[in-house]
């Protein structure tokens, strides 16, 4: 049996009358990179502060590495290492002060030289914080959060903002954690980010969990049907796309029409039949195969960024 050293039981969070976390529950295993996959103002960051000790639940049971993050003080910060949504340092603190700084706050120490070399900031050590780009922020941000060879790593939306080159570099290092067996949470609004590197994820929304398992496990539930998206000339109001041959289920999202068919091909043919009939035209086709996306879409009739 794999070690839970991540537990969240019946958590529950309001700021005044908005209910930000409405009774979530997971575990996540010792080496397991886990995701809280999610639009924003979902309950991700909080569920996250709470087990960073940063925020108290008005309810629930929540631990890690057996340790209760409200109780445990200076036992609990010795164990853990975070990087936040968002990190700010005064301009004129140097990249190696940063690090050296957060390393006198443990007991346990990784080599700060060693450390900013791994997150391609030797280069860097004696720049300034205000002359760091975007990427080698986060990277540093990374950097201070594993000063202390953490057993437990939370990643708050680590790549939010960032540049698409500058997030492959952090999926990189996440995926370095993973082969290094870190125990890592992770938030994200970013299917692509869920589905590479995590081994399970937890899909939140208004404050719930309403799926869970490993990627590959969420999709199948969408599996024999793939997504078509459609642009038309004109919009469609009576719902005819609906009754097309093997199409599961439609909806429409800003004039974009988006279909999950069983049967892909006649799917089109009829598409194509109906236009005629309607004196409508396409505008644009494009077919996708099952992802966590559909799955979001299917449990809430949403996009997960919208």
């Amino acid at each position: 049996m794999a070690e839970a050293v991540i537990q969240v039981e019946n958590l529950r969070k309001s700021y005044g009358s908005v209910e930000a976390v409405r009774g979530v529950s997971f575990a996540v295993d010792r080496g397991e990179v886990f995701g809280l996959l999610g639009p924003n103002g979902a309950g991700k960051t909080s569920t996250v502060e709470i087990l960073e000790g940063l925020r108290t639940p008005d309810s629930g049971i929540v631990r890690v590495c057996g340790l209760d993050p409200q109780k445990s003080g200076e036992q609990f910060k010795q164990t853990i290492g975070a990087v936040l949504q968002s990190t700010a340092l005064p301009d004129k603190l140097r990249v190696r002060e940063a690090v050296e700084l957060f390393a006198q706050f443990y007991h346990r120490r990784t080599d700060t030289e060693k450390l900013l070399a791994r997150f391609q900031l030797g280069e860097k050590r004696n720049a300034f914080y205000s002359h760091l780009s975007g990427g080698q922020k986060q990277r540093l941000a990374l950097a201070m959060a594993l000063v202390n060879d953490p057993e437990v790593v939370f990643l708050d939306e680590p790549t939010a903002g960032l540049d698409p080159q500058v997030r492959r570099e952090i999926y990189d290092i996440i995926e370095e954690l993973k082969r290094e067996k870190k125990t890592v949470l992770l938030t994200t609004h970013y299917i692509e980010e869920a589905e590479r590197l995590c081994d399970r994820v937890a899909i939140v929304d208004h404050g719930l969990v309403i799926a869970l398992g490993t990627p590959r496990e969420l999709k199948h539930s969408s599996a024999g049907t793939t997504r078509i998206e459609v642009r038309l000339a004109r919009p469609l109001t009576n719902g005819l796309l609906s009754g097309l041959e093997g199409v599961a289920d439609c909806r429409e999202f800003e004039g974009t029409y988006v279909l999950h068919s069983k049967r892909p091909p006649q799917t089109i043919v009829a598409l194509v039949k109906q236009l005629e009939t309607e004196n409508n035209e396409l505008q644009s086709l494009e077919m996708f195969s099952p992802s966590l996306e559909d799955v979001f879409i299917e449990l809430t009739g949403r996009r997960l960024r919208e």
